[in-house]
Parts: C-alpha cells; sequence; structure tokens
C-alpha cells in the first residue's frame, strides 16, 4: 500500500515540474486567451486532474487486491494438507512448501537442491524411477505409493501424485504432491489380519457360513424351479469352506444364485419368503430346509441369519450359520407319524359321538347363553355401559348357533376320519345315489382305471367331492346330456409343477369329472371357489358347493385344475397324493383378516337406542366420524345442519315416522352422492320381489360382527356390487350348491 501511494506522489511530482516548464518556456502562448477561455481551460484541466486522480485511487486499489491474492495463495499453498514441490529434469528439488518440508523433516532452503530420491527408501526407488520415467515419456499422471524418509531417518508411507509442467525457459518440470498414508496403510493391515482371522474363525467349526451383501437383484429366473416365477432376492457373496465341503461345489458355482440350486425345491419358495421378509425389516431370522449334500442326498439344515453392519451404524447385508438337523429332523417326522396314528384312532373311536351329540350338547349350551343373555338385557337400562358387552355377547351367541347348524350341514368343517382306501370302490358304491341325483335325462359314463393307487381320505369327503360336482354338472347341462367320472394313476415331475404353486411334483391319483354342459368364461373360472361365489339365481344356491370341494382336496394336499370354455363344457382334474408310508399332514386353513376401516363420516340411524350406541361404538373403533340419530327426523335436521360431506347413511328399514327406503330417497335428493347401506334382522324386509337389492343400496343382517360391518361399509363406499342373497341363502342342505 505504501509503495503504491509513494509511486503516486512521484508521478505528481514530475509532472509539476514538466508543467512548470512548458509555462515558463512559452508565456506569450497564454496572452491571447481571454478570461472565458481560461474558465475553460482550467475546467478541462480540473477534469482530467480528477481522471488521473481517480485511475490512480483504481491502481491503488488493484495493487492491494493482488497484494491480498497473492499473500492468499501463499498461504493456501504453504499451508496445505498436501505437501506440494516442484522437482527438475535432473530430479533435484526446486520449491517445497511448508507441509513438503515438515513431511521431509528439513527446512525448505535446506530442501532445496536435494534430489527427491535422496527421501525414498533405497528398496522402493526402483518404484520412483518408474514413474518418473513413465511421465517423462507419457506426459500422464502418475500415481503411486512407495514409503519415504525423514531427514531423521524416520521411514513413512506416502502416496506421490506426479504431473508434468514447464518453466518460464521451456524446461520440463515435475510437479509433485505427497500425502502421508502411513495410518491407512495400517489400517489396511489390521483388515488383512482381521479378515484371515475371520477365515480362521468361520472354516475352524462345523457350521456352513455364508454372508450377502445389502443390493437387491431383479432376475427373470433364478433355476430351473423358478423359471417361470420372477423373484427378487439378495445376492450371497460369500460361503466357507465348510459350506463348500458340504456341498461339494466350489466358491465361484455357490456365490450368486449358484446356491439356490442346492435348495429342495418343496423348500426354496417358503425359505426365500422368510428370507427377503427379514431382509427388508433388517431381523433376524431362522428357517430349517433340505440343502442338497455332496452325495446327491438332502439333508435337513437350521438356518439362522442376522443383519451385520459396519462402524457407522450403516447395513451392509446378512451373515449366517447352518446346522445339519437331519437327524433330529428325522426323529420328530417318527413322532410326528405315531402322534397322527394315535388321533386317527381316536377319532374313529369317537366319530358316532361327535356326528349326533356334540352338537346337540352344544346347542343346548348355546340356548342358555342365549336365555339368559335376553334376560339381563331385559333388566339392564338401555342407558347401561353393560348393554354393548351384552349384546357383543348375545351376537357371538347367535354366530356359534349358526356355525353350529353349519358344522352339521358340511362334513368337512366336522373332524375327518382318513382311511386307506381304492377311489375306485368308494365311487362305484356312488354310482347309483348319484344317478338318482343328476336325473334320467343325463347319462353318467364311469370309466376306472385298472391298478388304481391307494389314497388316503375321508370317504365321506370323496361323497362330499363328486355329489356338488355333479349337481353342478346337472345345473350347467340343464337337460338331456352326458357327465363322464374317470380315474387314473399320475406322476407329476418338476416341469409340471412349475406352473403352479400348489403342485409338489410326486405321484397322483387323478380323479376326472367332466360334462358337456355350458361351461364357463374366464372370469367366471378366476372365482369359482371363492366362498359364496355362485352364478346361480337367487334362492338355487349357497356358492359354498366348489368352495367345500376346494377346501376338501386341500385339506389333503391334493390341487384342483379345471377345464372350461363357454359352450363347450366343463372338466374338474382332481389330484390327491398316492398314500405312502409316512403319514400325510393336514393343511390347516388361514383364518381371514379383519377389514379395516376408514376415515369417512356416516349418518347412524337406529330407533333401538342400545343398537344405535353400539353400533357408533363399533363404527368409531373403526376409525370413521358418526353421526348417530335415533329417528329419522334427528337423522334429516342433523343431514340438513351439517355444512361437511356425509358420505355413507346407514339405517335400520323399518322405523316409527319413516323407512329406511324412503329415508334414503329422501336424502338422496338433496345430496345426490350420498351412499346407503340398509340394515335389518329379516331379509325380506330389504330385498325385492325379483330378489335383487335396487341399484345403489347395499345390505348387513342383523346381528353382524365388527369384521361383517367393516366389510360391509367398505364395500358401500366403494360402490360395489351386493351380493344379495349371499348371506340369506339357506345353508343347511348336506349338498351346497355352487
Amino acid at each position: 500500500m505504501s509503495g503504491s501511494t509513494e509511486t503516486a506522489q512521484a508521478l505528481r511530482r514530475q509532472a509539476e515540474e514538466t508543467l512548470r516548464q512548458t509555462v515558463a518556456k512559452e508565456p506569450k502562448d497564454l496572452a491571447p486567451l481571454s478570461a472565458e477561455e481560461m474558465q475553460v481551460v482550467l475546467h478541462e484541466l480540473r477534469v482530467h486532474q480528477i481522471e488521473l486522480e481517480m485511475q490512480n485511487d483504481e491502481l491503488c486499489r488493484t495493487h492491494v487486491e493482488l497484494d491480498s491474492v497473492r499473500a492468499e495463495y501463499f498461504n493456501l499453498y504453504d499451508l496445505a494438507p498436501v505437501g506440494y514441490c516442484t522437482i527438475s529434469e535432473q530430479g533435484l528439488l526446486l520449491k517445497a512448501n511448508l507441509t513438503a518440508a515438515g513431511l521431509l523433516g528439513l527446512v525448505r532452503k535446506a530442501l532445496v537442491g536435494k534430489r527427491m530420491s535422496f527421501f525414498i527408501q533405497k528398496e522402493d526407488q526402483d518404484i520412483y524411477y518408474l514413474h518418473h520415467k513413465r511421465l517423462v515419456e507419457t506426459g500422464m499422471p502418475q500415481v503411486f505409493e512407495l514409503r519415504m524418509k525423514k531427514s531423521d531417518g524416520a521411514i513413512f508411507w506416502a502416496q506421490l501424485v506426479a504431473t508434468a509442467a514447464l518453466d518460464a525457459d521451456g524446461l520440463s518440470l515435475c510437479r509433485m504432491a505427497l500425502s502421508d498414508i502411513s495410518a491407512l496403510k495400517e489400517a489396511e493391515g489390521m483388515l488383512r489380519e482381521s479378515e484371515q482371522d475371520f477365515k480362521n474363525l468361520v472354516n475352524s467349526g462345523m457350521a456352513l457360513i455364508w454372508t450377502s451383501g445389502r443390493d437387491k437383484a431383479e432376475l427373470s429366473s433364478l433355476s430351473a424351479l423358478t423359471k417361470l416365477m420372477p423373484l427378487r432376492y439378495k445376492l450371497c457373496n460369500y460361503f466357507n469352506s465348510v459350506w463348500l465341503e458340504f456341498t461339494g461345489r466350489s466358491l465361484e458355482e455357490e456365490m450368486g444364485n449358484g446356491w439356490a440350486e442346492g435348495v429342495h425345491p418343496d423348500d426354496f419358495q417358503r425359505c426365500l419368503d422368510i428370507y427377503v421378509g427379514a431382509f427388508d425389516r433388517q431381523e433376524p431370522f431362522s428357517m430349517e430346509y433340505r440343502l442338497r449334500r455332496h452325495d446327491g442326498i438332502y439333508r435337513w439344515i437350521i438356518d439362522e441369519g442376522c443383519p451385520r453392519y459396519d462402524s457407522r451404524g450403516e447395513f451392509l447385508g446378512y451373515i449366517g450359520h447352518c446346522l445339519d438337523i437331519d437327524g433330529r429332523k428325522r426323529a420328530e417326522a417318527e413322532n410326528i407319524r405315531l402322534e397322527a396314528q394315535l388321533r386317527q384312532a381316536q377319532k374313529m373311536e369317537s366319530v358316532g359321538l361327535l356326528a349326533g351329540g356334540v352338537a346337540h350338547d352344544f346347542n343346548n349350551k348355546l340356548a342358555i347363553i342365549l336365555g339368559y343373555t335376553e334376560m339381563i338385557l331385559g333388566k339392564v337400562a338401555p342407558t347401561e355401559p353393560l348393554v354393548a358387552d351384552l349384546q357383543e355377547i348375545q351376537k357371538a351367541a347367535e354366530h356359534s348357533a349358526d356355525l353350529t347348524r353349519q358344522l352339521l350341514a358340511f362334513a368337512r368343517k366336522q373332524m375327518v376320519m382318513p382311511r386307506i382306501l381304492d377311489l375306485n370302490d368308494t365311487i362305484e358304491g356312488m354310482l347309483r345315489m348319484l344317478r338318482r341325483l343328476i336325473g334320467e335325462n343325463i347319462d353318467l359314463a364311469w370309466q376306472p382305471s385298472t391298478s388304481l393307487w391307494p389314497v388316503k381320505i375321508d370317504p365321506s369327503q370323496i361323497d362330499q367331492i363328486l355329489a356338488n360336482l355333479c349337481v353342478n354338472a346337472r345345473d350347467a347341462i340343464g337337460g338331456v346330456g352326458r357327465l363322464t367320472i374317470e380315474t387314473a394313476n399320475r406322476s407329476l415331475h418338476t416341469a409340471y409343477c412349475e406352473r403352479r404353486i400348489d403342485c409338489v411334483p410326486g405321484e397322483y391319483v387323478l380323479l376326472t369329472v367332466g360334462d358337456d354342459g355350458c361351461g364357463m368364461d374366464q372370469e367366471t373360472l378366476t372365482r369359482i371357489f371363492e366362498p359364496f361365489f355362485t352364478t346361480k339365481t337367487f334362492g338355487e344356491g349357497t356358492g359354498l358347493g366348489l368352495a367345500t370341494v376346494y377346501g376338501a382336496v386341500r385339506q389333503n394336499n391334493g390341487f384342483i385344475d379345471v377345464d372350461s370354455r363357454p359352450g363347450s363344457g366343463t372338466t374338474f382334474y382332481i389330484y390327491l397324493p398316492r398314500h405312502t408310508s409316512m403319514a400325510v399332514p393336514l393343511v390347516q386353513e388361514v383364518a381371514a383378516q379383519p377389514t379395516e376401516g376408514g376415515l369417512e363420516t356416516i349418518l347412524l340411524v337406529e330407533d333401538e337406542e342400545a343398537i344405535l350406541k353400539m353400533t357408533t361404538r363399533m363404527l368409531q373403533g373403526l376409525g370413521y366420524a358418526v353421526l348417530a340419530a335415533n329417528s329419522t327426523e334427528v337423522a334429516i335436521r342433523l343431514a340438513k345442519a351439517r355444512a361437511a360431506a356425509i358420505h355413507l347413511l346407514m339405517t335400520d328399514v323399518v322405523m316409527p315416522e319413516m323407512n329406511g327406503r324412503d329415508l334414503a330417497e329422501h336424502l338422496m335428493s338433496f345430496m345426490p352422492q350420498l351412499k346407503c347401506l340398509l340394515m335389518s334382522g329379516y331379509t325380506a324386509d330389504i330385498i325385492s320381489r325379483q330378489g335383487k337389492l335396487d341399484a345403489g343400496l347395499h345390505f348387513i343382517q342383523k346381528p353382524f360382527s365388527k369384521n361383517e360391518l367393516a366389510a360391509k361399509v367398505r364395500a358401500a363406499l366403494a360402490g360395489k356390487e351386493e351380493a344379495s342373497g349371499d348371506r340369506a341363502s339357506g345353508q343347511n342342505e348336506w349338498i351346497a350348491d355352487t
């Protein structure tokens, strides 16, 4: 700053001296100037003077900024975390920053003129010269690591980045950046030791150990067993030597998706579901499955995996260990077989009592429960909180009574007694009954196969299956036609079962029931096994026939195929497992999940105060906002006063002032988007003469459970079509028409 000021002052003095000399030499030039001209000249001089002063100030500021930038540059250069130095073509140090001097243990003046190789460990100097040569020959930057030594002899690891440059005279230079990586090298060494310790540990025991990464891979085919089933799964990236010795495969063969080839096809999908589910939640898991040993024999193993994390808590994937538990599984299977035999004997011994006595006694108990509940309800004031709870007991008892009647109507709901039987003999014993069932207009053709394999099933379930299928065929034919029943032995291989989730490779007895009736379209085929689905008119079918057939077949570890086209008839293919010496576990039915609620607003109209309160509590428990009205007059007043939307009207059908239908029509006249759910204890109150609900109306029959209420409300809000005959139809026939 001071240097710039002195320079400006010197220039000013020189300019003033030049001006005085010019005026002294030529005074006559000023004489002719008038006063006005002198003013102009003085003004111009003043302007030029100001311009020069401004330029001088700008020049001073520029010098200050330049000095600041230079100082900042040198600070950054000298105090950089990386050492910088300039090396001549002969390998001499020409310049270095403070960091480089600190790394090499000398002051900068002492570094200048020294050879760079002087600071490189003798054993690593070949590395330095090699990269120096490459830099000179190619001009490409070189990055390499070697050991360097300080002036006091201390050794440290360094990473060098060398780039080619030219000085002001055009001579070749090397600019080099030095970083101390001793800590990194030490960490790498410790990591290698840790990895070796890990390998020694996992390979020294009996456990089969694996690890997986955290990335998902999208595969169109995993192996032959899942070729037609795209899956998402996590790639395994390590298997210990114990695993490889067990499977007899190399690490390269097992890596990625190779491990899947050793898992038993029957276990693979289940294990994959467990693994993927735990992986997505980053939770530990444990599963048992069969893994193929090097001799081709499948052995049961238990596989336990847990998530692994790095030092920062970042999820890295899974590590798992497996133990051979084949001996334990064989013992468990033997115990299961013996227990199954014992249970079967107990069932055979008590079946007579169960068939007639249990339902009778149970109904007696339910009658007592219902009677006492009604009496207590009559003694308790409607406003008491206990009323809602007692009504819940009453509903449960009434529902139990319905279930008891269904248990008697459908043998599938009773305890089954599987027996080893010849399917041909069983069917031949039914032919006379089946012919009476389908009528004289339909020709029943019986085509049994010779040497049919035995099956293990309750004979009454065969009766139930054939009766329901024959009734369906009779209704589909609707007049003169032909019904064919066949049996055959079938061996199903993996290639066939790949197309079916519920099919397991093995030997089966095939029961075929075919008709030349009207057939079904694809949409109907996708729903025929749904409970209460029926294509028949109201009152002619419960929609439980094929659901009963499906349940009986699945209960015996079989499966069903259906082939049907409109106008071409229908054929059912029922596969029942061939009986073996091993007991076959029964397939348990999965309970339906509760239906969820919502956040909509419901106008609830019920003249029974207790039911109104109970239903209000149930709806509020499902998350809905409820406007409760004990009369149609209150309901209309609430609807008109409500500024926000009302999404659903749920009303009793029979009420003193106005019935539910009329209330719905009245409210819809000024709330056209309103949905309606009518409730009553009798379907006759709501079903029209044609056997269908009026358009836009939905119905729920009292008493109803919370789940039934939730489902009906959601269906009404969604505008789904009401299957009017589903719940109202009688369900007391032994043959449940579809």
